[in-house]
């Protein structure tokens, strides 16, 4: 008989300083999928739900995916968005008898009403299901991890990369573990270790630092007949909450004390390692300074405004950066996006050529007024985040338009930056790689563009 599994995607990350509420909308503009649909459009991905799939082929079970859905970083989840998402999944559950359940979360979601997300999803689903039906979940590796978590999910497996390329990868690890577990060969359970500190002192990055030898211990670890998952999480610190901060997670049986003992030593390297800061922090005054003295003949020199960083949650409108390139009038040079939709509405009135007099961004820093030469723009560009290969769902308006001192040209887009595809986001990278500057917001964007090209980081203000 064949073994039937609950599937779902429910994630957000949530900067708590944020002002902007993560609404439905937020969900429906970056993806809300349901069943079939989520599975036509992220089954062949990148994605927690392919990983799920492809364990479900290889041990015919019987899947029933519920929906698939995610918002970009943002403000806390309203209430009503919460149990929009989270209503279907537990009314699957009590509709249905299910022999295991299998989520991709995040791990950092706050909502207005509380601060663990995916512990308030878990107990609602153990409300139903009750205690004898596994729950394995996926995180991100910048997960909040709670002992909530801990406690009402059996299995718990988090992504190895940042940037992140493994989550298809992460969930096939979790679905083996949930095989195990419905054959009754393993009973696994997770234990936890937290460090008190915000998050890990180079956000947890796996491509250089010392996350490298710890991904390698977690993975030698792991080869143990009783440990099934070793994650290691470097927290998100723009949550305001308690349980914020780095955890190590096991999922495994036998000698839990042994397995407690090699978590300790983990976390005690993440404090050990608290100063030693990979990044060069740069004020803007330095940055504008060293692009100004650039010469491009190695390739592109890149700023990364870690303290507005949409990928975090903020705004994605700081003009401080941008007054400093212009006043020192750095030449040859692409500075974007620019989240701006008034500005967008503005531009939208005129045509190629026209110099108009705008007032960029500036929401949260003082707006940047500066008259500027609309070049090229118009719809968008279609929602496509390359790391999951996912199809495009819509498009958004964007205009390119040069600034009338020191000739730099700028991506200014409309809507919300956190609900804007990578395309969007890496588009005036692609379309301007012979340029000599390039000031991006994402680094993990960069990286991709970029691979072995980052020159400098430059935190535009004060981080959230």
């Amino acid at each position: 008989m064949k073994l039937r599994i609950l599937t779902a995607e429910f994630m957000h990350e949530t900067n708590t300083f944020s002002r902007i509420a993560t609404d439905r909308q937020a969900f429906r503009n970056r993806y809300y999928l349901l069943g079939a649909e989520a599975i036509a459009e992220r089954g062949e991905q990148n994605t927690e739900l392919a990983g799920f799939l492809d364990i479900g082929r290889k041990y015919d079970w019987q899947i029933d995916h519920v929906l698939s859905a995610a918002a970009g970083p943002g403000g806390k989840v309203t209430s009503a968005a919460f149990d929009w998402l989270t209503d279907p999944i537990v009314a699957a559950v009590g509709e249905q008898q299910y022999d295991g359940i299998l989520l991709g979360l995040h791990g950092a979601m706050v909502t207005d009403f509380c601060e663990d997300g995916e512990g308030e999803l878990l107990q609602r689903l153990r409300a139903v299901a009750g205690d004898s039906i596994p729950i394995a979940i996926t995180l991100d590796l910048h997960a909040n991890v709670s002992r909530k978590m801990c406690a009402l999910a059996d299995i718990i497996v988090s992504y190895k990369t940042y940037p992140h390329i493994d989550m298809r990868e992460t969930a096939r690890h979790a679905g083996e573990i949930l095989q195990r577990n419905l054959r009754k060969e393993i009973s696994p359970r997770t234990i936890r270790i937290g460090c008190p500190m915000l998050e890990e002192i180079n956000g947890a990055r796996t491509d250089s630092g010392p996350m490298i030898e710890r991904i390698r211990a977690a993975r030698q670890w792991e080869q143990r007949e009783d440990t099934f998952a070793v994650s290691i999480n470097g927290g998100f610190a723009s949550a305001d909450i308690t349980e914020v901060g780095p955890t190590v997670l096991i999922t495994g049986e036998g000698d839990m004390e042994a397995h407690r003992e090699f978590a300790s030593s983990l976390a005690a390297d993440i404090w050990q390692h608290r100063q030693n800061v990979v990044n060069d922090y740069l004020d803007v005054a330095a940055a504008a300074a060293i692009a100004a003295t650039f010469t491009s003949s190695e390739g592109p020199l890149i700023i990364a405004d870690y303290a507005d960083n949409p990928g975090a949650g903020s705004y994605g409108d700081a003009t401080n950066l941008l007054r400093a390139l212009l006043d020192i009038r750095v030449s040859n040079a692409c500075f974007g996006p620019l989240v701006d939709g008034d500005t967008v509405q503005q531009l939208s009135q005129h045509e190629p050529g026209d110099l108009v007099p705008v007032k960029l961004g500036g929401e949260v820093d003082p707006p940047l007024r500066r008259s500027c030469t609309r070049i090229a723009g118009g719809t968008g560009f279609p929602e496509r985040w390359p790391l999951c290969r996912r199809r495009s769902h819509g498009r958004w308006p964007a205009w390119l338009i040069r600034a009338d001192r020191g000739g730099e040209d700028r991506w200014n887009r409309g809507s919300d930056y956190n609900s804007c595809p990578a395309d969007a986001r890496s588009a005036a990278v692609q379309e301007l790689r012979h340029r000599a500057d390039i000031k991006k917001r994402d680094r993990a964007q960069i990286n991709a563009a970029f691979p072995s090209r980052l020159r400098t980081d430059c935190g535009a203000r004060h981080c959230l």
